[in-house]
């Protein structure tokens, strides 16, 4: 149920929407027409309109408003039809869900169906995936299987950031942010030739830290948790020394230090997923601690020669990443609250490094001829050093620790790949991709116990998982006329074997593969004053991944679903209905059901109200989730903006650019509660500002989640009725100059 504010809110901006609509034909004497909006989805420039793929793209100018107040990449979260992001960690380690599919898991070699690709290289370790999203020229989210042109773990699809790439003109821009908590966001870029025509660079900096807000009630520490300092920085070198080769040389480096999200013991009203009364996020009682340190840095080097009608592209990369996050797990103090904390629950994850090295040759035809082409290979090498710790005050460790379970993981993957694209008529294309692909993964666990302050030897175990697996696709795409065209897909795709080293006893997953059937209509209306796409979808996962988290300890347990069935539709719309006023909608709808009638997973207890039917083993509860939704994977998700200006002068704008974001109910983990799940919300934001000389400079000021929403954005189920939130309300000013 939506509050009164949020509803008075909403209404409001329905409201405003629609005044300025039914204005639109009489302001409208030669209404401009919406953009063009080129993506690559298929690994070469083409017009959105014109990809037989289910797309939406994000442009920097949304970025700026979703971001403001320096927002992580779960931002991303409902800006587009079927995608949702969630993080257990905070500001990295983030979790994405494209038409309901995605992964819960929290350690620290999790694999996702939905794969981050940054400027064309895919980041693997979820850590890596939290990278910030700065001096970037657009963001595309391909929904649906791209096991093709992508590779494994893309079965549920794609988000591909593109940064602005160096020019031979010379160009950047400045910002400057504060904000509530003593929010500063500092961005900036700066770019040209070194020699022309043969050397340009482009050098792009973030700053952005806050201060912590919440006090810890237990220690007194006022403002002691949810600060940061988040600093990265990217440098690129563009080489033309001929018209037929281009390299750029691309470097970045993060460097992040903050606390971790922060749990709260027994908020939430049992029987229902409120908040209990006189709930405040600017409070917590914890006896644990909570830091964050993440650091990375990469490097990759993209190529490109053109010989006469072939395109080879060759794509090497190295990214390297190292991570420590604490937290205090049961949210409270154990024997006094706030509630019943029956025991504490005190641990860490750390990453003493993760290697990545990928490394991707391709061959593209490049002619304007009817039949297009690519082939390629495509390489992938990880080692992963991670580890998970546990505290307790008994200890007589130095540093507190109980165990230690450090873990070692080897992955090697290899593809071999290509794509055929035939028009065979002026208004039939015909697409069909293969994709061939090795997958091996070798983990070994140790783990040391901590007695008297002396190691003491534990357990060693050790996992291997492989597999091979084609992956496929076929679609058509038709023209009905120049401005409407419909497409059919159908795609297969597939996640890796998984390994999960949570406890000693080491769980694996096998592949989970997919296979999706899509239909959509694209088209530009009104004289291309507005654009509509729809997509109808359904789905089927075989030998279905999931992560049974918690239920009876602090661990993850890997399993495989029989199956998994989804099914939906997703709308993007942008609308031009006079020069000044641009409107997106955007609207989905994903109806998911694991299908396994034996399938069990452990119950909460902490107090919770299961839903599902429940059976005791061993003295454990165990709750059937056969015809459970997929976890985190909400039914409807439905976005909206609109940014609407008003010349002064010549050169001048007065401007107000508001978005909204709904997202319906979702369940947190495998089995139904009446406590561990989200409410349906809306989340709006607001800017105003001033924009004058062309824009080149620009005063604003703005806020996120405008109607101070509450509401729970994830829970800890096995110690007690513990939580973590959504952010209370932000706002600052922003200074921008470009040039």
């Amino acid at each position: 149920m939506l509050n009164h504010r949020t509803r008075t809110a909403a209404l409001l901006s329905g409201a405003a929407t629609a005044a300025m609509l039914m204005a639109a034909p009489v302001l409208a004497a030669e209404p401009a027409t919406l953009d063009e909006v080129i993506v690559t989805a298929q690994k070469r420039s083409q017009n959105l309109q014109e990809v037989p793929v289910s797309v939406a793209a994000i442009t920097a100018d949304q970025l700026a408003n979703f971001a403001a107040g320096g927002a992580d990449i779960r931002f991303l979260a409902a800006r587009t039809p079927s995608l949702n992001a969630e993080s257990s960690f905070g500001r990295t380690f983030p979790r994405f869900y494209i038409r309901g599919l995605g992964n819960t898991d929290f350690d620290l070699n999790a694999s996702q169906p939905v794969s981050l690709v940054y400027d064309e290289v895919v980041l693997e370790n979820p850590i890596m995936k939290g990278f910030p999203v700065f001096d970037v020229e657009q963001i595309e989210v391909l929904r649906g299987p791209q096991g093709t042109l992508f590779g494994r773990n893309t079965p549920a699809g794609i988000i591909s950031v593109s940064s602005v790439k160096p020019s031979f003109e010379t160009n950047g821009y400045g910002k400057v942010s504060y904000g509530r908590w003593n929010a500063i966001e500092a961005e900036g870029a700066v770019g040209g030739a070194l020699i022309d025509n043969v050397l340009a660079a482009r050098i792009s900096l973030s700053h952005q830290r806050r201060d912590g807000y919440v006090d810890n009630d237990f220690t007194g520490e006022k403002d002691a948790m949810e600060g940061y300092e988040d600093t990265a920085g990217r440098v690129q070198f563009l080489y033309t020394p001929t018209e037929r080769f281009t390299a750029n040389l691309n470097g970045h480096f993060r460097s992040m230090n903050g606390t971790a999200r922060v749990f709260r013991a027994n908020i939430i009203k049992k029987g229902s997923n409120d908040l209990v009364s006189g709930f405040s996020p600017y409070h917590a009682y914890t006896d644990g601690q909570n830091t964050q340190d993440v650091n990375s840095r990469g490097a990759n080097l993209n190529a490109q020669y053109d010989f006469d009608g072939i395109t080879l592209t060759s794509i090497t990369a190295y990214e390297y990443v190292d991570a420590f996050s604490r937290g205090d797990v049961d949210g409270g103090v154990a024997g006094k609250g706030p509630g019943v904390v029956p025991f504490s629950v005190e641990s860490a994850s750390k990453i003493n490094g993760v290697d990545q090295f990928t490394q991707e040759l391709r061959l593209a035809s490049s002619n304007d001829g009817p039949l297009k082409w690519q082939t390629g290979l495509y390489y992938f090498n990880e080692k992963a050093d991670f580890a998970n710790l546990s505290y307790g005050a008994s200890s007589s460790d130095v540093l507190k620790r109980t165990t230690v379970a450090n873990s070692v993981q080897d992955n090697d993957t290899w593809a071999a790949f290509g794509q055929l694209s035939y028009a065979v008529t002026e208004q039939l294309t015909l697409t069909g991709g293969l994709r061939y692909t090795e997958d091996d993964k070798t983990l070994v666990r140790r783990e040391v116990a901590y007695n008297s302050g002396n190691p003491v030897a534990g357990a060693v175990s050790r996992a291997k998982t492989s597999d091979e697996r084609v992956s496929w696709d076929v679609a058509a795409d038709y023209a009905f006329t120049d401005d409407v065209r419909g497409f059919v897909r159908v795609a297969s795709g597939f996640r890796a074997p998984t390994i999960q080293p949570r406890s000693v006893n080491i769980t694996t997953a096998n592949s989970e593969k997919v296979m999706s059937y899509e239909a959509g209509v694209k088209s530009d209306l009104l004289g291309k004053r507005a654009r509509v796409n729809l997509t109808g979808f359904y789905y089927e996962v075989k030998d279905q991944q999931f992560t049974a988290v918690g239920g009876v300890s602090n661990n993850n347990t890997l399993l495989n679903a029989d199956k998994g069935i989804g099914k939906g539709f997703e709308a993007d719309i942008e609308l031009l209905p006079v020069e000044n006023l641009l409107l997106t909608v955007g609207t989905s709808f994903n109806d998911t059901e694991i299908k396994d009638a034996s399938l069990y997973v452990p119950a909460c207890s902490g107090g919770c109200t299961v839903l599902d039917p429940i059976r005791t083993v061993a003295g454990s509860r165990q709750a059937s989730i056969n015809g459970n939704p997929f976890p985190q994977a909400p039914r409807w998700i439905f976005n909206t903006t609109a940014r609407y200006g008003i010349p002064v002068g010549e050169n001048d704008e007065v401007y107000a650019f508001t978005d909204w974001s709904y997202k319906s109910t979702a369940n947190f983990f495998l089995y139904e509660s009446a406590e561990f799940h989200s409410d349906a919300r809306w989340i709006g934001g607001l800017r105003v500002g001033y924009a004058y000389d062309g824009g080149r400079f620009d005063l604003s000021a703005f806020v996120r989640n405008i109607t101070d929403k509450r509401g729970l954005e994830g829970a800890i189920d096995f110690n007690n009725l513990t939580g973590f939130i959504i952010e209370p309300r932000t706002y600052g000013v922003t200074a921008r100059m470009k040039f």
